[in-house]
C-alpha cells in the first residue's frame, strides 16, 4: 500500500525540511545544510504518494542527516582545536 502525502510531508518536516513557498497544491521544500536540492510534493494530503515521491523523500532525509552529521562532526573538530593550548 503506497504511503499518504500527508507522511512524506510530515518525514521531511522531521528531518529539518521546510517549505520554500507553494503554489496550488505543489510545495517545494528547502533545507539549509542541503544546497541546490530541492523537493517538490504535489496533491492533496490523502492522495497516494507516487513512488518516485517515496524515492525522492527517502533521498532528502538521506541527504539531510548526512549533512548534519557532518556539520556535528565538523562543529566536534573545531571545539577540540580550540581546547589545545
Amino acid at each position: 500500500m503506497p504511503r499518504k502525502i500527508r507522511e512524506l510531508r510530515r518525514d521531511l518536516h522531521q528531518a529539518g525540511w521546510t517549505i520554500d513557498h507553494q503554489t496550488g497544491s505543489h510545495q517545494r521544500w528547502r533545507h539549509s545544510l542541503v544546497p541546490n536540492h530541492d523537493i517538490t510534493l504535489a496533491g492533496a494530503d490523502g492522495a497516494d504518494a507516487k513512488p518516485y515521491m517515496e524515492r525522492d523523500v527517502q533521498e532528502a532525509v538521506r541527504r539531510a542527516k548526512a549533512a548534519e552529521a557532518a556539520k556535528k562532526q565538523q562543529e566536534a573538530q573545531q571545539k577540540q582545536k580550540g581546547n589545545q593550548p
